[in-house]
């Protein structure tokens, strides 16, 4: 037999980096990069076909990073595949729009949406896949881990060590996956300075860094004024702290993004209290740090946040609050979205919050036509964990209401959608069939893009009430009660009226004075903080919210 004579090569990896980090030497004084060479360090480092990753969460972006990748050569940069949690510059868009983008992995494209759309319809643009934020973070540590990731730090120190500060968010995930397989990292910080307050990325995941010319880009997302609170809103939060919180004793919850949720927080220490539910209801959260959530931080209602990331204006806020947020030794906050989605998936009993549309069977999806705004981290937050195994008593009831006969006792997460069954300029919520499947087709994708699937919806709330679909006997009886809460839409004046009234009798239908709610009390009287102003005082002053949301 014959010896072999070709060996195999395993370091190709480390090679190839070895290579692209001789040919951007000359532009870098070790790791430090003029903002001036960074387009011609980024022509050095990337190859056609790579896998990049513009950091570009939901709230922090590598923005000047951004910008300077799409002055690069088409001819060098080009064929690129962008895996990324957010498409929220138009920057990203351009890069598609430029033809330098092949095809795209993410999670959420917010403000980019319609943008998106249009590409895909015109087929300038392939998707792997519309990801939840911690699916994504995953693969990159199994089949779609970054060659290239261009980062957001607030400062660097003269060696490379990177602090994140408050808006850690998705960096350690990026920076781990990639540094560690071969990859390229590249950070963009707001300052360089000889001594960091901590250290969050350590230089030796590092390879480059510059000093952006403006601080980078960050989204006050999770903000929402008060005083655009509705009574609706109000009705409907109501309805979730009596019917849903109050009923199973929920303790860890994830609240989503919207005003409906805002309405929850501001009700905690005002309709919360008077059903006397301190201490008995939303204690332990994994969110971002809503301003509205301060009054009942400063109520007492809630012992611990663990946030996905920071919010504009909040950090003096959290910093003056340790027991309550997870604060360094340096005396800030520290967030981080992989593992506040893991809390958030495995640790909560509830997830609540909103979509735009819900179909027949409890589907609901953020995907409409003309849109492709993605999901975030609802898929994750909005999914029954069947691995969990630790019990507690809004678990266990939820369980209990979805056993059937002769089937293996176990807990159940609480999911709940909580909408109006119209949105904006009177469209309808509940529909018969979601904008999802036609967006599949035209997109070419292997499945309708869905939030959350129906199986994992345990309670619809609208101004209707609420439903427990737990309760529901047959497909038919889930049909109906979803019918119930549509309202006046096609979908609600569709119901059969006998069937729902039974499922009313039968309390798997709770209208608000099935609930002792009266609803005339359903006024902004009842919101703890009507404005944005009356946040800043229930704060002590330490909230210092953004321009646009002050008029004083």
């Amino acid at each position: 037999m014959n010896a072999r004579t070709d060996s195999p090569v395993w370091d190709k990896l480390a090679r190839s980096r070895a290579a692209r980090l001789q040919r951007a030497a000359p532009l870098a004084s070790g790791r430090a990069v003029a903002s001036e060479n960074i387009v011609a360090l980024l022509e050095a480092l990337i190859e056609p076909g790579d896998r990049v990753c513009i950091e570009g969460n939901n709230q922090k972006q590598a923005d000047f990073l951004a910008r300077s990748l799409v002055q690069t050569d088409l001819a060098r940069v080009r064929d690129l595949h962008l895996v990324q949690s957010v498409l929220a510059l138009p920057e990203h868009i351009d890069l598609i729009e430029r033809g330098q983008v092949s095809r795209i992995d993410f999670s959420f494209s917010g403000p980019q949406a319609g943008r998106l759309a249009r590409l895909v319809e015109s087929r300038q643009i392939t998707i792997g896949a519309i990801h939840t934020y911690l699916e994504l973070f995953a693969r990159y540590f199994v089949d779609l881990t970054p060659r290239v990731a261009l980062i957001a730090a607030q400062a660097a120190d003269r060696e490379g060590n990177l602090y994140t500060g408050a808006n850690t968010e998705d960096t350690p995930a990026i920076v781990e996956a990639t540094a560690f397989k071969g990859g390229i990292v590249i950070a963009q910080v707001n300052e360089i300075v000889d001594q960091l307050p901590r250290v969050d990325i350590p230089a030796d995941w590092v390879n480059f860094y510059v000093k952006a010319p403006t601080p980078h880009y960050i989204e006050p997302l999770f903000t929402r004024d008060p005083a655009l609170i509705t009574e609706i809103q109000v009705l409907t939060a109501m309805i979730a702290i009596k019917g849903l919180y109050a009923e199973y004793g929920i303790k860890r919850l994830n609240h989503g993004i919207g005003f409906d949720t805002a309405a929850i927080e501001l009700l905690l220490p005002t309709y919360g209290a008077e059903l006397g539910l301190k201490g008995k209801v939303c204690t332990h959260f994994a969110l971002n740090p809503h301003p509205t959530l301060i009054p009942a931080i400063e109520a007492g209602f809630v012992e611990s946040v663990h946030c996905f990331g920071s919010e504009v204006g909040m950090e003096r806020y959290t910093a003056a609050r340790p027991d309550v947020f997870f604060i360094g030794a340096d005396g800030n906050m520290r967030s981080n979205r992989a593992f506040s989605q893991a809390a958030g998936h495995y640790a909560c009993d509830l997830f609540i919050g909103s979509t735009l549309q819900i179909d027949l069977q409890g589907n609901s999806s953020t995907a409409t036509k003309g849109r492709i705004a993605g999901f975030g981290g609802a898929p994750n937050m909005g999914a029954d964990a069947r691995g969990r195994r630790h019990a507690s008593p809004a678990w266990l009831r939820a369980g209990r209401e979805a056993r059937r006969s002769g089937e293996m006792p176990r807990g159940r997460k609480l999911v709940a959608q909580i909408v109006e069954s119209f949105r904006e300029q009177m469209t309808p919520t509940f529909v018969e069939r979601l904008d999802a499947w036609d967006l599949a087709e035209s997109a070419n994708m292997e499945l309708p893009p869905v939030m959350i699937y129906g199986d994992d919806v345990t309670h619809l709330i609208t101004e209707e009430g609420i439903c427990n679909l737990l309760l529901c006997a047959t497909p038919e009886e889930r049909e109906q009660a979803i019918r119930g809460m549509a309202g006046y839409t096609p979908v609600g004046m569709a119901r059969d009226k006998r069937m729902v009234e039974n499922l009313r009798d039968r309390g798997v239908i709770r209208r608000p004075e099935d609930l002792g709610i009266d609803k005339r009390q359903a006024t902004r009287d009842l919101l703890a903080a009507r404005s944005v102003k009356d946040l800043v005082h229930a704060s002590g002053g330490l909230y210092e919210p953004p321009k646009q949301f002050r008029n004083w």
